[in-house]
């Protein structure tokens, strides 16, 4: 019987010279690939609500969030007095409970440097339903955060 490699387990804390407010595009995969887990009101409405009870209680800076059936991408900041991979852990945490999200353990991220476009990763985000068949155009895909074709942001970031 072959055994399977052994997921090396990544760790978020931001390095002590991240400024706050640094952008990451952010993954989280669902436990159970391949089955639409996300992209249905009832998730994606759980998904939003507690989103938005982050960024008012200023755990998080959201620019973007789009949900794929089987994982979704964000743009998000972070103030300095809050931990990422505690602040995702806990809203895992609370979308599986009140949605019966199955998560995969962990996450990916990324943050974005100087060189990088912001732009260029809203992009890349909001055309993963087209290029996954789901849907024509990124206006037609309605699980998105905000809805709308360019990730303006729509958090406190902008006052930093």
């Amino acid at each position: 019987m072959e055994t399977l490699p052994i997921r090396q387990r990544l760790f978020h804390a931001a390095p002590p010279w991240i400024k706050s407010g640094e952008i990451f595009f952010i993954t989280l995969c669902c436990a159970e690939r391949k089955t639409n887990s996300l992209a249905h009101f009832a998730a994606f409405s759980v998904i939003v609500a507690a989103l938005e009870h982050y960024i008012r209680t200023n755990k998080l800076w959201a620019h973007l969030l789009l949900a794929m059936p089987d994982h979704l991408h964000a743009l998000a900041a972070f103030p300095i007095d809050q931990r990422m991979d505690k602040v995702v852990r806990d809203w895992k945490r609370y979308t599986a409970k009140r949605a019966g999200i199955l998560w995969q353990d962990g996450f990916f991220d990324h943050r974005l440097r100087s060189e990088e476009s912001f732009e260029l990763k809203v992009d890349y985000i909001r055309r993963n339903p087209v290029r996954a068949g789901l849907a024509a155009s990124p206006q037609d895909w309605p699980y998105v955060w905000p809805n709308a074709v360019h990730g303006a942001c729509f958090s406190s970031a902008t006052a930093r």
